[in-house]
């Protein structure tokens, strides 16, 4: 379907770098990622966790590197996943050079934090010697002792100078691949940190609410702080934050993008609470649907209405829909169109056959597509 002007996001302009062969910034699509939360020492539970964020659709990762038995492991790990890998450093300079000699794609480090000019030189060439790009990641909650003493607490001004020092001693080495990230648990502090850092320098923006609390929780709270900074165009790659697999913080990160028609994947369930009209069980219904299609990274929309007061009209708007009746069947509808009907029983296996088919049909469509592009070699060329 065709995006209304009223539903338009004019996205603020920053130079693009690279994460491995993703690019973030410029005109590239949001990219979502997550963090890795098992022991990175521990390389075969890293990889099994790594492969099902793969599968959930992530397009970057982060895993924690705080000791030499971490980047000893990221080598491996590196290999085993084809995903591009964030090594978060902390502190530890020689930490930084592991990594990136283990194949790491980016660091998450603050070079004013990591001692010395020497060493930040030997970080900064080490980068450069292996194509990598850098996070400077600034955190409400571990602000320079001096910034704390200069604003009193942490606040955006605080923030956005902590982050404008770091970006500083990077252009001054001459390197300028890095993204800024400027979290805080609390969405006030984000969200102006952020608008003031947008106007005060053009490199790509990691977007997060840190420590935003569990699944429920933690959700609410990204889903205001990110939502409102990407509705006003701030932000080119996001992480949900949360006290849960991370799995769910990558299936978040791209319900958020979603529902601000930044980005599309997987099938997109427009689905009514339910009440005492309903012809059939909606929420069991939709819960089913929603596990039993995860697997689907194409994008598509699916309506499941309880009754015809609303059913009907949303079914107009979606790919695939289906709206309650009464005994004890409902209407199908295709591409907005009534189609035919089945009987209740039948709901979720019938909507995922069909799903999957109108999914291989869309996917059949692109590849013809991509091939329609591609150059032709005549014979004798």
């Amino acid at each position: 379907m065709s995006i209304r002007p009223w539903r338009d996001i004019t996205r603020r302009k920053s130079r693009q770098i690279h994460v491995g062969s993703v690019p973030v910034g410029g005109d590239a699509p949001i990219t979502v990622q997550t963090m890795t939360n098992t022991l990175t020492s521990d390389a075969k539970a890293t990889i099994e966790q790594i492969r099902r964020i793969e599968e959930a659709g992530a397009d970057i990762v982060r895993v924690s590197c705080p000791d030499e038995d971490s980047t000893k492991a990221l080598k491996e790990i590196v290999r085993a996943t084809n995903i591009p890998i964030v090594a978060d450093i902390h502190f530890h300079y020689k930490r930084a050079i592991e990594a990136a000699e283990a194949g790491a794609s980016c660091l998450r480090i603050n070079p004013g934090n990591i001692g010395s000019a020497a060493r930040v030189r030997e970080v900064v060439q080490a980068a450069k010697d292996h194509g990598l790009s850098m996070r400077i990641g600034v955190n409400a909650g571990s602000l320079e002792r001096d910034l704390l003493e200069k604003y009193g607490e942490p606040c955006p001004e605080a923030m956005v100078e902590s982050a404008l020092d770091h970006a500083r001693i990077l252009q001054d080495h001459d390197f300028h691949e890095f993204k800024i990230s400027v979290k805080a648990s609390d969405v006030f502090l984000t969200v102006a940190a952020y608008q003031q850092l947008a106007e005060a320098i053009d490199c790509p923006l990691h977007l997060g609410v840190t420590e935003a609390g569990g699944l429920m929780t933690g959700t609410i709270k990204s889903s205001i702080g990110l939502g409102s900074m990407l509705w006003a165009g701030i932000g080119d790659t996001i992480r949900v934050s949360l006290s849960a697999d991370p799995v769910e913080e990558v299936k978040v990160g791209f319900d958020i993008l979603k529902s601000l028609n930044l980005r599309h994947r997987g099938v997109t369930i427009i689905s009514c609470p339910s009440c005492a009209r309903q012809g059939f069980d909606v929420i069991g219904t939709v819960k089913l649907l929603e596990e039993r299609l995860a697997h689907i990274p194409t994008p598509m929309t699916l309506s499941v209405i309880g009754c015809v007061v609303n059913g009907p009209g949303e079914a107009e708007q979606t790919d695939i829909g289906f709206t309650g009746g009464g005994a004890g069947s409902g209407m199908v509808y295709l591409a907005g169109v009534t189609d035919h009907k089945i009987r209740n029983e039948e709901i979720v296996d019938h909507l995922v056959g069909l799903v999957e088919e109108k999914a291989k049909e869309i996917e059949a469509a692109r590849a013809a597509e991509e091939a329609a592009k591609e150059p032709r070699v005549l014979a004798g060329d």
